[in-house]
């Protein structure tokens, strides 16, 4: 990191890696790159961010993805990598010693990073999660504080809103938050907490209002919780069908004081902030999806164009040929769905139906991929030695976390119809 101080202090004079690169892109305004009209051509600096994130993953994170997979283990020295290279927080603003990247960009950098291993791309992410309500909600002494560490070593943090009992229905959350005095008395259990066990500090929404026919818009408080305050009961690493060496754990509250400094925004305010920040995260979600099938269909076409049966390769069967046709369709289509979802935050503009359509199309188009990638590979597909099982493994959870397939079509719908009548 220090050269990144570096870097900071002399960014207009000299070339510092990626963190450097990045100076004109920073000081460029997102809504200023979205000025110039409709353009599939990335900038210089885009070419860059893509061009580090593609050669980290394929150097560093594939050649160990398979490790982490078995073992289970966080991958603490690829996550440090990541930060040292400026491929991790890339949106925390400037002010607070971040790159403060557009969310196209960003979209950018998550697409490659899940193309070695959505596991390692998945806590990656959670911090952006994780972040997110204090970048939209923070007022300067929170985002200088908190925000402002993520920037000075590689720290992670988690989004804390999931319950045993409460999954899509965040309205219906049970922890609760009792103000007493100058403090709030949190009691409650939150579940399937990624970065569980490795955050520095989470983001946590606690019911404020204890009036149960209170308004969800009203009803809840969004917090920042440092992970190390007493009362807090960090459960055991969950083991996941994919994506295995991403942390998840539930964590049990009890008792736990918070100061009223780090209510975020106001009392009542905590369900906005929540939803708010699915608007900018859903979208790299996705990219991650678009991920993962780009490299199914890569891996399924390398195979084909080399496996043989009956006196020839099985890419110039039609049944195989046309199956990896209906796979680069879809990716190419997922792909620039949350492209647009991206750009649509870029230009300053609300993007909740975009990034919906986004997440429930790559997600189902991971899964849809991974499962045809199997099938080419056919009973190798099956076997643990070959890549495809874990993609197919992994593809399962983007039709699940940050809002299931089915509540994004729900959100979708309604945007739909409200656009309609509009």
């Amino acid at each position: 990191m220090a050269a990144l101080r570096a870097c900071r202090a002399v960014r207009s004079i000299v070339a510092c890696g990626l963190r450097a690169q990045s100076s004109h892109a920073a000081a460029t305004s997102p809504k200023s790159k979205s000025a110039a009209g409709y353009s599939f051509e990335l900038t210089d600096e885009q070419k860059e961010f893509q061009a580090t994130a593609r050669k980290f993953a394929r150097e560093e994170i594939i050649p160990v993805a398979s490790h982490y997979d078995r073992t289970g283990e966080y991958p603490v020295p690829i996550i440090k990598r990541a930060w040292e290279l400026g491929l991790m927080n890339s949106h925390i603003p400037e002010s607070c010693g971040g790159l403060s990247l557009g969310t196209f960009d960003t979209c950018l950098i998550t697409e490659e990073l899940a193309y070695g291993c959505t596991g390692v791309q998945t806590a990656i992410e959670a911090n952006s999660l994780g972040q997110m309500p204090v970048i939209i909600a923070g007022n300067e002494q929170q985002q200088k504080k908190y925000l402002g560490r993520m920037t000075e070593e590689p720290l992670m943090c988690a989004y804390c809103v999931t319950e045993p009992g409460a999954g899509s229905d965040v309205a219906g959350i049970k922890t609760r938050a009792e103000r007493k005095g100058d403090e709030y008395i949190i009691n409650g259990q939150k579940m399937w907490i990624t970065n569980g066990g490795k955050a520095n500090w989470y983001f946590l929404l606690a019911r404020s209002d204890p009036d149960p026919k209170a308004p969800a818009s009203k009803a809840f408080t969004g917090f920042i919780v440092e992970a190390d305050s007493p009362g807090i009961q960090i459960g055991r690493k969950e083991l996941n069908m994919g994506q295995r060496c991403s942390d998840t754990r539930g964590i049990v509250f009890e008792d736990v004081r918070i100061p009223k400094e780090n209510v975020l925004m106001g009392e009542g305010a905590g369900f906005k902030i929540a939803m708010g920040a699915f608007d900018k995260t859903r979208p790299p979600v996705a990219a991650g999806a678009v991920g993962l099938a780009q490299r199914a269909l890569d891996e399924a076409t390398k195979y084909a164009i080399e496996r043989k049966t009956f006196g020839k390769v099985i890419a110039e069967h039609q049944a195989v040929s046309f199956m990896l046709a209906e796979m680069a369709l879809k990716v190419e289509l997922s792909r620039l769905a949350y492209q647009r979802a991206a750009w649509e935050i870029d230009a300053g503009r609300r993007n909740t139906y975009f990034a919906s359509i986004a997440k429930a199309y790559a997600g189902d188009i991971a899964n849809q991929v991974a499962s045809d990638a199997v099938q080419i590979f056919g009973g190798n597909g099956f076997n643990s030695e070959y890549p495809v099982e874990k993609l197919m493994r992994d593809a399962k959870i983007y039709q699940i976390y940050e809002g299931t397939a089915q509540i994004q079509r729900i959100i979708i719908v309604r945007e739909h119809i409200g656009r309609f009548k509009a």
